[in-house]
């Protein structure tokens, strides 16, 4: 049986990625962002990388906001598998985060993937069948000290996808968190490029950051997006049914912790 699904933030990245993995998988798909050229070339990417015959739509629309999200709802009725992808990240000393930023990161970070589970999950739940995915993060347990801002909000998505696990128990709808560690992403590769560059190239850049800030790192280097999709199919499978309410990692063993 095919199943519609909903990934945001899938123009680049891992929400890319994943969306590439779930249209390799036989799925439909819909990819989502704020700037309709790059969501059509990522459609594009995503169809000429899964086969010809991929089942893949866009749908531009800032779920940050309500109307973005009613844009997406009546483009898109009905979602089987839902992956709140969508985020925004940077750094700022915590003290000189103005009360605008605080509730910008808070309301693309968090508010759009409730918004968003608000919308679809009656339909999961009287279908029987159904998976919500947060795309968290490491730092939502090992807080990063510049980026304060950013760690509530992954960590208020542990909470929301518990809660929302708990008030579905028996439903046969799911909701988990998936917590990458750092990630070769644009938004990455542009912050080591900032913060780690010099006259020697990129690679020399990277190098400096896993090893100055991924001291605890198992696997000693940036996770690609494939590898985090991989566990976001999976969690979004039939084969996850027992899993839910879990913050699972893909960190690359950058937490210091047992769990999560």
């Amino acid at each position: 049986m095919k199943h519609t699904v909903l990934v945001t933030g899938s123009s680049t990245g891992i929400g890319e990625a994943t969306a590439t993995a779930f249209a390799a998988r036989g799925e439909r798909v819909v990819v989502n962002g704020r700037h309709a050229s790059r969501v059509e070339a990522a459609c594009t990417r995503i169809r000429h990388a899964a086969g010809g015959g991929a089942d893949v739509v866009g749908v531009t629309a800032d779920i940050a906001t309500e109307a973005g999200a009613a844009t997406l709802r009546d483009q898109v009725p009905d979602v089987d598998i839902l992956v709140n992808n969508a985020g925004i990240f940077g750094a700022t000393p915590v003290f000189d985060v103005p009360d605008s930023e605080w509730l910008e990161y808070f309301e693309v970070n968090v508010l759009s993937g409730v918004r968003l589970a608000r919308q679809y999950v009656p339909g999961m739940k009287q279908r029987g069948w159904g998976r919500v995915i947060f795309v968290s993060s490491d730092s939502s347990v090992f807080v990063p000290t510049e980026m304060v801002h950013y760690a509530m909000t992954k960590t208020a998505q542990l909470t929301v996808a518990r809660g929302m696990a708990q008030d579905l128990a028996g439903s046969g709808v799911t909701v988990n968190s998936v917590l990458p560690g750092p990630t070769r992403t644009s938004g990455v590769t542009t912050f080591i490029t900032d913060n780690f560059g010099a006259d020697d190239g990129y690679a020399a850049a990277e190098s400096r950051f896993v090893e100055q800030e991924l001291t605890t790192s198992l696997i000693q280097r940036l996770i690609d997006p494939e590898e985090v999709a991989n566990m976001i199919c999976y969690i979004g499978s039939a084969a996850s049914s027992a899993t839910t309410g879990a913050a699972l990692r893909v960190d690359g063993g950058v937490l210091p912790s047992i769990i999560p």
